[in-house]
């Protein structure tokens, strides 16, 4: 049910199965932003243990630094 011009309305079986789809792909959509940012949180934990080490750093290392 939704509500529309204050009345109740029966949801289809179209809305709701495009409903499904919508969160399913938000979840996705999250787990894959979530996984980035672990990532890149990674790269720049590993760029900043080598500069502390004097290590040369790989170029995706080297692009995680802001000066």
């Amino acid at each position: 049910m939704k509500l529309i011009n204050n009345e109740l309305v029966e949801t289809t079986a179209e809305e709701l199965a495009q409903a499904e789809t919508d969160i399913a792909n938000f979840i996705t959509e999250e787990a894959e932003i979530a996984e980035a940012k672990t990532a890149h949180d990674a790269l720049k934990a590993s760029a900043k243990a080598k500069l502390i080490a004097g290590e040369a750093l790989t170029e995706a290392e080297a692009n995680t630094i802001v000066i």
